[in-house]
């Protein structure tokens, strides 16, 4: 994977917007600075593979900007859709010689990425670091039992709405572009209808009833297939029936 070498690379971490809600909230700017010298930044297409599970571990991110979809490999070939990170959340498997997942970019996506053995380095002698990393790796524990939750549980119009109810409220924290009053947020769906149906253990067929249900009681609108107008929050969080962190 190529990296922006660009001059003004020490700039980066001044201009950030998600330094503060990352990992790198914990550090001073004294520390900041020292990150900031190992740092390099890489834009990704739509589809670009950002790592592959199994291969050596070179390198750490923050997602900047952009959504990335996990998948795993089964041993005859086939991949699932394990989870889903915006920003500014973290991607990557610290202390872990393979990636333990397969990482692709599903809209342009921008990455700060930390070299493998030099941002562990740091780890041990930025003790703040260390423990926002910590507290991160619990909340990716909690979202992953929640999600389990959801899957074995939850009826196919829950799980349609709890989706977009996470993704509209991911959409609010990081001050999206599409984002008005918290009420009327909108976003492109990040994933085809195909991988929303995979994610959720559903069909395409089931994904697109759910989604004209949401449209007809008046908790969404829908443009152009992919464009997600929430119309109704409360009426999203109630079909959802559970609280989306």
């Amino acid at each position: 994977m190529s990296f922006d070498s660009s001059p003004d690379k020490k700039n980066h971490c001044d201009t950030c917007v998600v330094r503060h809600d990352g990992i790198c909230g914990a550090l001073s700017a004294e520390e900041i600075a020292e990150l900031g010298k190992i740092t390099k930044r890489k834009n990704c297409q739509r589809g670009q593979v950002i790592m592959s599970d199994e291969m050596p571990v070179e390198y750490f991110c923050n997602i900047v900007t952009g959504v990335v979809k996990l998948n795993k490999t089964s041993e005859d070939g086939r991949q699932s859709i394990i989870g889903l990170l915006f920003p500014p959340d973290f991607l990557g498997r610290v202390y872990a010689e393979k990636n333990p997942y397969f990482a692709e970019a599903v809209t342009e996506t921008e990455l700060c990425c930390f070299p493998h053995r030099d941002f562990e380095k740091l780890l041990e002698k930025f003790k703040g670091l260390e423990h926002r990393l910590f507290e991160h790796t619990l909340d990716e524990l909690d979202s992953a039992r929640d999600w389990m939750f959801l899957l074995g549980r939850k009826s196919a119009e829950e799980k349609v709405a709890s989706l977009l109810l996470l993704i509209a409220k991911r959409t609010a924290m990081i001050g999206c572009e599409h984002s008005s009053p918290y009420k009327e947020t909108s976003f492109d769906l990040p994933l085809p209808r195909a991988d929303i149906a995979d994610y959720l253990g559903l069909t395409i067929e089931t994904v697109s009833r759910q989604m004209t249900k949401l449209k007809k009681c008046g908790a969404i609108d829908v443009r152009d297939q992919r464009h997600i107008i929430i119309s109704d929050m409360d009426a999203l969080e109630a079909m959802a029936n559970q609280d989306v962190q």
